[in-house]
């Protein structure tokens, strides 16, 4: 059974999901755009049964507070300070695995940099960490991040409208009759919110600095080989499935999971990626 807790974190009320046993190995679960832990939904009580899972709202997504962007800066080192200080308060440390998706993998790299005794293994889903792997759909931001005025800033206003965020959810999937109109509703309910489009917009300009980082993540797995399941949406409206096949360059042992889904693989693939996770954890980490 999924409960719901919200801790204070450096002042903010910070929202998260939290299923299983106490007992059993850790399983945190970090997400992406421009979602909350509302896209994990599902996931997190069919792994209880094996896991203690913990999935966070990040501060301007979902539940958790969403402090006034002209005086709180929204990058991911920040987004990674407030996770690593919820894992602190509510003592979800030492030897975990983690699952990524998106943003959540820049937010995981920041965290493992400074704990690397954190990561015990990690499942990758649809996560950027190598140049392939963008789409054409990021031309426009490759856009903004060379030129932040005014115009850019307005075209990349344009991806939090209905439209795009609905695209998010059924692009690639085969079958869109199997998402739930519930993700990109609640989606865009809290982006109606009052300064919740700018957190976006800072969040999406701060990403090149991820860019920037991928040459020391890549060094990183070449030289620590972390345990890696790669669970791969192969028609992601954000990253192609050469994106996810990069990663087989520096993490040959990894077992790549490819699915005839999208960027939020996990509603219509939930029962492939949860045996995927349990088989990688019961043959490759126990």
């Amino acid at each position: 059974m999924t409960t719901y807790h919200t801790a204070k974190v450096e002042g903010l009320d910070v929202f998260y999901r939290e299923a299983g046993d106490p007992s059993h190995p850790k399983l945190l679960v970090l997400g992406g755009f421009p979602s909350s832990s509302h896209s994990f939904r599902n996931l997190i009580p069919a792994l209880a049964d094996r896991f203690h899972v913990l999935c966070p709202d990040y501060p301007g997504f979902g539940n958790s507070d969403m402090p006034d962007p002209a005086m709180w800066p929204y990058t991911f080192d920040r987004l990674a300070e407030i996770v690593e200080g919820l894992l602190s308060a509510v003592g979800f440390t030492g030897p975990m695995g983690i699952y990524m998706h998106d943003y959540g993998g820049p937010i995981a790299s920041r965290i493992t940099e400074k704990h690397p005794d954190w990561l015990q293994w990690q499942v990758i889903q649809n996560v950027n960490t190598y140049e392939e792997g963008f789409t054409p759909v990021w031309d426009g931001i490759k856009q903004f991040w060379a030129n932040r005025n005014a115009e850019t800033e307005a075209a990349i206003d344009g991806f939090l409208g209905y439209d795009t965020v609905k695209a998010i959810y059924t692009t690639g999937h085969p079958d869109p009759g199997k998402i739930s109109p519930d993700n990109w509703n609640m989606d865009l309910y809290f982006l109606a919110r009052p300064n919740a489009h700018q957190v976006q917009i800072d969040l999406l300009y701060d990403y090149q600095k991820n860019r920037a980082l991928y040459s020391t993540w890549q060094e990183r797995f070449r030289t620590e080989q972390p345990k890696t399941l790669i669970v791969w949406g192969e028609g992601d409206i954000f990253i192609t499935p050469e994106g996810g096949d990069a990663y087989l360059r520096d993490l040959p042992d990894a077992t790549m999971l490819r699915l005839n889904s999208g960027h939020f693989a996990v509603e219509d693939s939930l029962d492939e990626i949860v045996s995927a996770v349990k088989d990688f954890y019961d043959s490759k980490v126990k």
